[in-house]
């Protein structure tokens, strides 16, 4: 059994992390709050720029826009995989990166290693792939603590001038998007192109006519403003549904965490109160004994 000492010394050094854990789940709670607030305005700003160019595209041809054709063909994806710059939020990290490998590995069935492209978003995803042997085109670390949208746009650019140039003939991102405090979903979006599916929720009924609108200026155009403005603004949204689906899950981990360390707490406090009534009873016998021996 160990001694009252080690004990101690082990009760003392579980209220010291106990102490951490509880004040990281106030930090994160604090940084919860205002992602949280982030995302609710950003949703739907996000879904109404959705919607516009939903209405307009009905009124082109898919192939008359490199941005949302869907007869290109697939030689060359990138996958841009977003975790976070740092650990202690529970499964966050490892539930993306278990999707992302399963995710590699069927693509790796259709086309060359070579021509999956990785773009990483987050040191998490960067040193776990980087652990795998996985080339990465582009690394994207330390962005989360300092996030803004002029970070989201450098990074969407980046893909869609990759994307246009033919280096990327599909773009594809894996986030955790924010349900909850308790909840996240992995979700696999495409960017580029703009899939179809999008469109098609505009045209559906036997009923449906397709809007005459006059444009000016021309459609073409307004994609060439639009489309980015689009592809930026959903940059933004998934860098803050991550963002505030990471403080969620710390904010989880470490109330688990501190649970967790009260538990144990009382378990030690119960083994040393067990520990210290043996070694005083054991005291007492001796002294006892002593003094029949005297006798």
């Amino acid at each position: 059994m160990a001694t009252l000492r080690e004990i101690r010394r082990r009760i003392s050094g579980v209220k010291g992390t106990q102490k951490i854990t509880k004040a990281m789940k106030m930090v994160a709670a604090a940084k919860l709050r205002k992602a949280q607030d982030a995302i609710i305005s950003a949703r739907p700003y996000a879904r109404k720029i959705k919607e516009l160019i939903q209405n307009l595209a009905v009124s082109q041809k898919d192939s008359e826009n490199q941005y949302f054709n869907p007869a290109r063909e697939i030689k060359n994806i990138a996958i841009v995989v977003v975790t976070s710059d740092r650990g202690l939020c529970g499964a966050f990290n490892s539930n993306i990166l278990r999707t992302t490998l399963g995710y590699i590995k069927n693509y790796e069935d259709q086309l060359s290693p070579k021509n999956i492209h990785l773009i990483t978003i987050g040191k998490k995803g960067y040193d776990f792939l980087l652990k795998h042997k996985y080339k990465i085109d582009y690394k994207h670390i330390n962005i989360f603590q300092m996030l803004n949208f002029d970070i989201a746009k450098k990074i969407m650019v980046e893909l869609t001038n990759d994307y246009l140039s033919g280096k990327y003939d599909k773009v594809e991102v894996i986030y955790n998007e924010f349900k909850s405090v308790v909840q996240q979903r992995i979700v696999i979006e495409q960017l580029l192109p703009v899939p179809p599916s999008e469109f098609v929720d505009v045209q559906v009924g036997k009923n449906h006519v397709e809007p005459n609108y006059i444009f000016e200026p021309s459609l073409v155009t307004i994609f060439k403003d639009l489309i980015p403005k689009h592809l930026n603004f959903q940059m933004w949204r998934i860098l803050l549904e991550s963002s505030a689906a990471e403080q969620g899950a710390r904010m989880t981990a470490m109330d688990n965490a501190t649970t967790n360390a009260n538990e144990l707490i009382r378990d030690l406090q119960l083994i040393y109160n067990k520990a210290r009534q043996a070694s005083i009873t054991k005291e007492l016998l001796e002294i006892v004994g002593g003094a029949e021996a005297l006798k």
